[in-house]
């Protein structure tokens, strides 16, 4: 260890107590009851409890945290979703109700992840235990420590593998991201791992992203891959992962990546917590010093320089006409089974529909579901005679294997619902105009896609950034009142050459952005040249066009909540919060 200093607050916390050791205290607190937890170091716990994956949510709902999963690649095996599913439906239920989304429900996440909300911190210990029996846990799932580890959703099923990526993603998350003694990263940590040549783990915005390749004369081709690092998304500076010009096997690949994590973990900047993340690291020492340090300190095989990529092979959130690479639909496997994948509108499922979507896949196949970074579910390892059946079950007129193009284009990330930093309520919102934009714009038959995240802040874990048509959650004055309002951006993708998205338009008030898209959308189906993406066309198109096209427009939408402006303890809720709460719901008295 190489820093000595510990100049901000939050390091001196860790160092007081954090990784492992925190479950201890979590679970006595948790016994103890929500009042346990001393008022003036609430800050600090609720910042250590992250690590066990439990967050404490916005203000006005003190005592409900968020819980977040944790797990490799998106994969739960048989009985693991319906164990979540369950618990979702005793655990997560708060004293509220979405108006699209009810109570009790699990957030797919753009991590191949699930979270949950309205956790009383009194019932933490008993869905750790029926999590933990079949195999699912929380832990290293937030918090200043390397995050779930992303990869290919159908590693070792799909016949376009080129490198089964299963056995080093299960060493990571056994032996890297288990070690306590790595807990402690001067700030969170992406890791992605990919073996199939579409671009599906996303190593474009990962600290460090392993990518597919080969190196050697043809007939004598060894295949491991590339390495990319600094990569990453948030605080309006995203970064494109930079080439370290490293090649290494799948036996060494293990070496590499934990040499670069306990690089980071000592040189990383654990004072300015605003531009401490890997990529600022990266940008200050540059990847060709980095590749230096690593060879003399971390690693002890020589690092070979890069090999042949298949970036050009790349489908998954490219924003090409030509492929939408998404794995939604029916698919192949290697070994004649098929897996469909489902589309999730902005990943938010409801707890029964969860248990419905378990039964199907135990039904029609092993058991198995999937995660992809799209928030969308893998129903894996269905027979082909089979497959007509599960297409005709009433679930998947909800959740499609052929969806609009708008659905199936939709992300967002939690929003104001329940998290301190956004600006902007998101789910609801961006269900209601994904509705609103099938109703009212007419694509090309050839289009079966348009990208639109939504991220309710700069952090944009909806990844705006990456998006065809990005936004990002804003306020604003409309009529004198303070609204709700968005900034449109057009233009992103990842694929071969990874880009973010041109902000066209700043502070738009929610209600009116759905006419500004349907406007540009509009030119778009109108003067695409054939076969042309909407991130070609823009590409193609005059960003003072693309200004003037995208113009805000007052419509028939009605927004869910324009005024809100997290003004109240809960976008959907009128009167005063009732939290803090018993388990029960009983609110507490402040004399208790």
């Amino acid at each position: 260890m190489r820093w000595s200093a510990v100049p901000h607050k939050k390091e001196a916390w860790k160092e007081e107590c954090y990784g492992d050791a925190v479950r201890g205290k979590l679970l006595e607190f948790a016994e103890d009851g929500w009042d346990s937890i001393p008022e003036d170091e609430r800050e600090e716990w609720f910042s250590r409890f992250k690590f066990w994956g439990i967050f404490h949510q916005r203000s006005g709902q003190e005592s409900y945290f968020m819980m977040r999963l944790t797990n490799a690649d998106g994969v739960f095996g048989p009985g693991q979703l319906a164990a979540i599913a369950e618990v979702a439906d005793e655990y997560a239920t708060g004293p509220a109700e979405n108006p699209e989304f009810g109570n009790g429900y699990l957030d797919l996440t753009t991590r191949q992840s699930v979270q949950l909300h309205w956790i009383n911190l009194e019932d933490v210990p008993a869905i750790w235990e029926r999590l933990e029996s079949v195999g699912v846990t929380t832990r290293s799932a937030g918090g200043d420590t390397m995050r779930n580890v992303t990869g290919s959703p159908t590693a070792g099923k799909d016949a376009r593998e080129v490198i089964d990526t299963r056995p080093l993603l299960d060493r990571i998350q056994e032996g890297l991201r288990g070690d306590d003694a790595l807990a402690n990263m001067p700030r969170k940590f992406n890791i992605s791992v990919s073996g199939i040549p579409d671009g599906s783990a996303q190593d474009a915005i990962n600290d460090i992203g392993l990518e597919p390749a080969r190196t050697g004369r043809a007939g004598e081709e060894t295949v491991g891959f590339n390495v990319r690092v600094g990569g990453g998304l948030g605080g309006h500076e995203p970064r494109v992962a930079r080439p370290l010009d490293v090649f290494v096997t799948r036996e060494r690949a293990y070496d590499l990546v934990r040499g670069f994590v306990e690089l980071y973990h000592d040189l990383g900047d654990r004072d300015n917590r605003s531009r401490n993340r890997a990529r600022f690291f990266v940008d200050e020492r540059g990847p060709e010093a980095i590749r230096t340090i690593l060879q003399e300190e971390y690693v002890d095989f020589p690092l070979r320089t890069a090999g042949e990529d298949f970036r050009e092979e790349y489908t998954y959130n490219a924003g090409r006409g030509d492929a939408t690479g998404d794995y939604v639909g029916v698919h192949e496997q290697y070994d004649g089974l098929y897996y469909v994948g489902l589309n999730v509108p902005v990943g938010r499922l409801p707890a029964t529909d969860a248990v419905a979507l378990a039964d199907l896949a135990a039904e029609f196949g092993s058991g198995e579901v999937r995660l992809t970074r799209r928030q969308n579910p893998l129903i894996m390892d269905v027979p082909e005679d089979d497959l007509a059946a599960l297409l005709e079950e009433p679930l998947l007129e909800d959740y499609p294997a052929e969806p609009n193009p708008f659905q199936r284009g939709g992300m967002a990330c939690t929003g104001t619902e329940f998290c301190s930093l956004a600006l902007t309520e998101t789910k609801a919102r961006m269900a209601r105009v994904l509705r609103w934009l099938r109703d009212n714009v007419d694509l090309p038959e050839d289009v079966e896609e348009v990208k639109i995240h939504f991220s309710g802040c700069t952090a944009d874990c909806g990844h705006a950034n990456t998006a065809d048509i990005g936004l990002l959650g804003m306020r604003a004055r409309k009529d004198g009142e303070i609204v709700e309002a968005l900034d449109v951006g057009v233009g992103g993708g990842l694929g071969e050459d990874p880009a973010f998205v041109d902000w066209i338009r700043q502070r738009v008030p929610a209600d009116e952005v759905p006419g500004a898209l349907r406007s540009l959308l509009e030119a778009f189906a109108a003067h695409r040249e054939d076969g042309q993406s909407f991130r070609e066309w823009v590409a193609a198109t005059p960003e003072e066009a693309l200004v003037d096209l995208c113009e805000p427009e007052e419509t028939d939408y009605e927004d869910p909540c324009l005024h809100d402006a997290k003004q109240s303890w809960y976008p959907f809720a009128d009167g005063s919060t009732p939290a803090p709460t018993d388990p029960d719901g009983t609110p507490l008295s402040a004399d208790d």
